[in-house]
């Protein structure tokens, strides 16, 4: 089978994905489309704002054939570590053709070419890199210029646009994994169009979904919603504010954030990002704060970005300080949790049970590594603050069949 990838967090399915599902299709002529998506919390250090079986089954009724979960590990890590687990799980099973992925550039080669720099690291560039970080720039930040000065005039004047956007930054790090695993995917990029990732208006054609949960945090009205997302997503949506089923958003985290740092006042906060005083500025301000953005406001600073802060804090409230999450992130994925199917994914299971280095898991084994506990764990979390999930879904749940 010609099979083609997605890497995506569907928070929520938009009618973005749907298009680039469907460019992807035209693109590689392929056989079906396998999804390695987010689970509960998703990249920016945010809990999904509806479950993952929730979001399998819109993923699958809008063109997905097959969907496997991406490690917490992972999906709750920079763009380098969330790109390496997809990369490394999609790697392992031998079976794939084409990673596709959106990108505000939509070229392949200029990506490539500054994936490859990330990855040899050549001396110009890490001694730029290093005078950048020891100015106190963030890390992306440095990175950036660090490359601005490698490539000089080699590559397009819209490097440093490239290098600024979202998309384009997780499109280098998938073509870097691609690289330093030598694996025969093949990396396949769709234009993105309409808003910008971080947007959070709704624009003309396209909203980000970035836009759509700040629609929806604000109680907007949800019919406003209508022309920017399939409309099964639209009555998912609907009826859950209707039926007050609730939609998840990342305020919910801050209490028991704060219950946290509250009952280990006296620990560290030893998670691999988290230096230079970080921990001491978190405990001065995470009591005086009266709600998470306030908290991130105050502790975000030149050198710890928003981002950088948000998906810190979502690690503590998830226990990541409870792991050697430095050494497992940096492994490649080691089993592929399976959320959903369809007939066409069904075939690329057989293929995948055939071929596949690593397990396929239907549902979840008693805990047998670090990251499985840790996957284990954040769907306890997840149902502190989605009460529709229950703390040990993971073992009650079947896959999602649309045969």
């Amino acid at each position: 089978m010609n099979i083609t990838a997605i890497v995506s967090e569907y928070n929520p399915f938009h009618n973005g994905h749907l298009y680039q599902l469907n460019a992807a299709k035209a693109q590689t002529n392929c056989d079906g489309v396998l999804v390695v998506m987010s689970g509960n919390f998703v990249q920016r250090g945010a809990p999904a704002i509806i479950d993952k079986w929730e979001r399998t089954s819109l993923a699958l009724v809008n063109g997905a054939d097959l969907v496997l979960e991406l490690p917490v590990i992972y999906s709750v890590s920079s763009a380098e570590f969330f790109a390496w687990g997809a990369v490394s799980l999609l790697n392992q099973l031998h079976g794939i053709h084409q990673l596709c992925f959106g990108s505000e550039h939509g070229e392949v080669a200029a990506l490539l070419k500054v994936a490859e720099v990330l990855l040899k690291e050549p001396e110009i560039y890490k001694v730029s890199l290093k005078e950048n970080l020891s100015s106190g720039l963030s890390f992306p930040k440095a990175r950036s210029n660090a490359l601005m000065t490698y490539f000089e005039n080699s590559l397009p004047k819209a490097l440093e646009d490239i290098l600024a956007s979202s998309n384009n930054i997780l499109g280098i790090e998938y073509c870097k994994s691609i690289l330093k695993l030598k694996s025969d995917i093949i990396p396949v990029t769709v234009k993105r169009i309409g808003n910008l990732y971080n947007d959070t208006f709704l624009g003309k054609e396209f909203a980000s979904a970035t836009s759509i949960r700040e629609h929806l945090r604000l109680n907007k009205d949800v019919h406003e919603l209508i022309n920017y997302v399939p409309s099964n997503v639209y009555h998912y949506l609907k009826d859950s504010i209707d039926q007050s089923k609730g939609l998840v958003f990342p305020e919910m985290m801050y209490p028991y954030i704060k219950y946290r740092s509250n009952s280990n006042k006296y620990s560290t906060f030893p998670l691999p990002d988290a230096k230079e005083g970080l921990f001491e500025k978190f405990t001065n301000e995470v009591m005086k704060a009266h709600s998470l953005e306030e908290l991130i406001i105050n502790v975000k600073s030149k050198r710890y970005t928003y981002t950088r802060i948000t998906r810190l804090l979502c690690q503590y409230f998830l226990g990541f300080d409870n792991f050697p999450t430095e050494e497992l992130r940096r492994l490649p994925c080691p089993y592929a949790k399976i959320l959903g199917f369809n007939s066409k994914g069904a075939k690329m299971l057989k293929v995948f049970k055939e071929s596949s280095d690593i397990p396929l898991y239907t549902k979840m084994p008693r805990a047998s590594s670090p990251q499985l506990e840790l996957d284990l764990m954040s769907t306890g979390c997840y149902s502190l603050i989605n009460p529709s999930v229950g703390p040990l879904e993971d073992y009650y749940r079947n896959p999602i069949m649309k045969l």
